[in-house]
């Protein structure tokens, strides 16, 4: 368990704090709830789906973060949420993110905080995750974090190799701050504020595969591609190859 240096009330569980006997205050009334978390990523994410439309788990990264122990369970305790109030303890989050360990290199993809809303209504958490994740998530973006949404509606968000399936179905509602990665393409190239954060991040180290799919979308957008730092071609000249 982890407490925030400035903010007392915001704190981090792992797995492993869910058997603590008697459960921290915080946790009361909602440890099971937490623990169908975990089961669910387990037993979910962590493992491959008939309706996938790819092979492997239906998340890239979640065995990784639950082996590291960077699988971060926060709680935020009520039966209503004031949009100011979740944008703001959000916020803590995100700003307590950036100082986790491990703070470089690949393992740090792997670190992530689920924000967990187990009090609220099923219709009331899929109306606050839905609109929480689209006011916040360009914000997100310019600083290379992606905000993902879950509740059990599913989000009408359909997956990348079966638009049919909604991945993101979970037990409890929460919102889900990680580090964007290149392959968060697809979720960032239909608006301009979210695909110009994509640039900045991944334009010139993104895989080979995804290149033309990046030049694109910055065509479509007129963003200017980043100058490519040294040794690294510069995707201003795929641009100008493969569109326009």
């Amino acid at each position: 368990m982890l407490t925030h240096s400035l903010l007392p009330g915001q704190i981090l569980f792992t797995a492993a704090d869910l058997s603590a006997d008697p459960p921290h205050p915080l946790l009361d009334g909602a440890v099971d709830q937490l623990r169908a978390v975990v089961a669910w990523a387990r037993e979910y994410l962590c493992e491959p789906h008939p309706e996938l439309g790819r092979k492997g788990p239906v998340c890239p990264y979640a065995q990784g973060s639950l082996d590291r122990d960077t699988f971060y369970l926060a709680v935020h305790r009520g039966g209503s949420v004031d949009p100011v109030e979740l944008d703001t303890v959000l916020a803590g989050y995100r700003d307590w993110f950036a100082g986790l360990e491990p703070l470089a290199g690949p393992a740090a993809q792997f670190k992530t905080i689920l924000l967990t809303l187990p009090d609220l209504p099923a219709d009331v958490a899929r109306e606050t995750v839905d609109r929480t994740q689209a006011r916040l998530k360009p914000a997100y973006t310019e600083q290379g974090l992606m905000l993902g949404e879950f509740h059990d509606g599913p989000p009408d968000k359909g997956g990348l190799w079966n638009t049919e399936f909604r991945p993101l179905h979970s037990p409890v509602p929460m919102l889900v701050v990680r580090h964007m990665v290149a392959s968060d393409l697809p979720f960032l190239v239909d608006d301009p504020v979210t695909c110009a954060a994509y640039l900045r991040y991944f334009a010139h180290s993104a895989p080979g595969a995804l290149r033309q799919q990046i030049a694109a979308a910055a065509a479509r957008h007129g963003l200017t591609v980043p100058e490519a730092p040294a040794g690294v071609p510069a995707l201003r000249r795929l641009l100008s190859q493969e569109v326009g």
